[in-house]
């Protein structure tokens, strides 16, 4: 788990932490937070005029091909989404291994390998509170799970959701020092892998921002972002007046080329929208969820964006498998292809 004795929510991630513990937390972090706020005084407004007045025309010479669509699956839903995964024809692939269970890690790779070798996969290393404490701990087991995937993968996304304190960082400096830890086992050891982050969820680019512009002698190979837009209904809906998708792209490939710290390859990791009636696996309150019928729609007109941008190297749709916001319903032990399934088959299909 994340935290020891932490209870996990059914929709696949932490429960939300109780106001005492992200207050203990957080505390002696204020100086952490003053850098947060000082970074973002002086950089934000420089980047969003930078984004307003840019050539929004100009496009990068990315070529997207079937790796274009990605999916994540995950261990604890079966060997049965390798079947799945050969029915969509998809061949980018997002894989979370959890560095609190080390003990299991042989199982995680034998899953990994079990798609086969004309997949491209993208190994997500998620923190635990321990690593994050311990860095000595954290050393030992990242040779480990470098040296374990190394015939899966040469690409490892550090972190996930890292502003979000019940994945477990208290600060994004916390989280630097995390990736800049892993970095230095890496350029040691492991010169081949590629390193992606900084990982954060949602419309909250001034995270964004801190990761990429900083002192802390890091580099990332290539930047992940957690974009969700299931709050504003469909991709094309406003947040702030003009920030629709294709403008939240736009801003961050703004902010990615303008930093030292990364190269201009993005992937979008975890997106989805969670689905009405499917109350305790759905991620958010029903206010915000969608029937099935948006749901394609919505997820048609993600990818169609993400695509037309240019600037998005790949999008991984999270995920395969779950009842409140996947493409396969597993309730009662039974899997259902839902609409969004066939939807996701298609799209694939017609980058042939």
């Amino acid at each position: 788990m994340i935290f020891k004795n932490h209870p996990w929510h059914p929709s696949d991630q932490p429960a939300v932490l109780s106001k005492k513990d992200k207050k203990s937390l957080r505390k002696n972090k204020t100086k952490e937070f003053l850098k947060l706020f000082l970074t973002n005084i002086f950089l934000f407004p420089y980047l969003f005029f930078k984004f307003l007045f840019k050539n929004n025309n100009s496009k990068s010479n990315i070529q997207h091909s079937k790796l274009f669509y990605g999916i994540c699956v995950n261990l604890d839903k079966g060997d049965k989404q390798v079947m799945l995964i050969e029915e969509l024809g998809v061949k980018s692939l997002q894989i979370r291994f959890y560095l609190c269970e080390m003990e299991n890690i042989d199982k995680y790779v034998k899953f990994a390998q079990s798609f086969g070798n004309d997949k491209e996969i993208l190994i997500c290393v998620v923190q635990s509170r321990e690593h994050i404490e311990n860095k000595e701990l954290l050393k030992k087991d990242i040779n480990i799970v470098f040296e374990k995937f190394s015939e899966v993968s040469n690409e490892f996304m550090i972190g996930n959701a890292i502003n979000r304190i019940k994945w477990g960082f208290a600060s994004v400096d916390e989280y630097l020092d995390f990736y800049k830890t892993i970095q230095k086992v890496r350029d040691k050891s492991f010169k081949n892998i590629k390193l992606v982050g900084s990982s954060v969820i949602d419309f909250e680019f001034h995270f964004t921002i801190r990761t990429l512009f900083n002192s802390y002698k890091i580099h990332f190979d290539k930047v992940a972002s957690l974009l969700y837009v299931d709050r504003r209904g469909g991709p094309k809906n406003t947040q702030y007046g003009i920030f629709d998708l294709k403008n939240k792209i736009e801003f961050l490939d703004t902010i990615v080329k303008t930093s030292f710290k990364c190269e201009d390859e993005i992937y979008i990791t975890e997106v989805n929208w969670p689905l009405k009636n499917r109350a305790p696996y759905s991620p958010t309150s029903e206010a915000e969820c969608v029937n099935i019928d948006d749901y394609t729609l919505f997820m048609e007109e993600y990818f169609s964006i993400a695509k037309d941008s240019k600037k998005i190297k790949k999008v991984f749709w999270h995920q395969l498998i779950a009842a409140g916001y996947g493409l396969v319903d597993n309730r009662d032990g039974v899997l259902v292809k839902m609409p969004q399934f066939y939807k996701m088959l298609e799209m694939v299909k017609s980058a042939d």
